[in-house]
């Protein structure tokens, strides 16, 4: 293959919002080119190989990865803790600790069933389920074999395309997840996140507060006014019933006479 097809490989994968597999990255080159065009997906690998090639020896920020059967481009491990104070900035899509919990179980244990998962994490989790495959984290694989057959749950490709894993297989050994979590960098990475979370639960419940406040006073000055209002009517009433009275009693004493 020729060498001009890297700097369209590397465009059309610059370009596509989702991982770009090898079909359609060669369907868009013979698209434009023609159907005898000299490409093939061995070649599309190894022109990603050497544009990552050039990538190091140029010291950029970006890497092209093999995401979920499909090709995207990311930046660089060194620079994800700078990346992920942003994302903290702006979070993007977050998954709340039980549905983190409940992912984490079903992409190490997949397939099982929802007793399963029930049984392993100890709480109900149609919630969580039904939140995580809302989002298409998760998905309905099958039925199991067990009385009642129930329903089977796997991870999708956009698990895979959300934590930027090529297959379930990269995901981390126990061992390794043990080394990551008392990484100094994760901590830290960990303690800004819980910092971000805390403060926008207490802008949350203070934005709240104002607003119940805000409601109580307005109902409080409705009150008052109805009060007033209720208390002239009131003494209209007792000066009407007293006049009525008076005219009855002036009114009977006149025909005694």
């Amino acid at each position: 293959m020729d060498n001009i097809y890297n700097s369209v490989i590397e465009a059309l994968i610059f370009a596509s919002d989702e991982p770009i597999t090898p079909q359609e990255i060669i369907n868009a080159i013979k698209g434009i080119d023609g159907p005898d065009s000299d490409v093939d997906s061995g070649e599309i690998d190894a022109a990603v190989e050497e544009l990552n090639k050039k990538y190091d020896e140029s010291g950029s920020a970006f890497t092209i990865l093999k995401i979920a059967h499909g090709f995207s481009f990311a930046t660089r491990p060194n620079n994800a803790k700078y990346v992920g104070f942003l994302s903290t900035e702006k979070s993007k899509r977050r998954l709340s600790n039980a549905a983190l919990e409940t992912l984490a179980i079903i992409a190490y244990k997949q397939p099982l069933t929802k007793p399963e998962l029930e049984m392993i994490r100890g709480v109900n989790s149609d919630y969580t389920l039904n939140t995580l495959l809302e989002k298409n984290l998760v998905t309905i694989s099958g039925r199991a074999e067990s009385v009642g057959r129930p329903l089977l749950y796997a991870t999708t490709d956009e698990f895979l395309k959300y934590f930027g894993l090529h297959s379930v297989n990269d995901l981390p050994k126990p061992r390794e997840i043990e080394e990551i979590m008392k990484d100094e960098d994760f901590l830290e990475q960990k303690r800004k996140i819980m910092m971000g979370g805390l403060e926008e639960q207490a802008e949350a419940e203070a934005l709240l507060e104002k607003e119940i406040s805000g409601d109580s006073s307005d109902d409080g000055d409705e009150v008052e006014e109805i009060d007033d209002a209720e208390i002239e009517n009131e003494e209209e009433e007792i000066t009407s019933f007293e006049e009525n009275e008076l005219g009855t009693d002036l009114e009977n004493e006149s025909k005694t006479e």
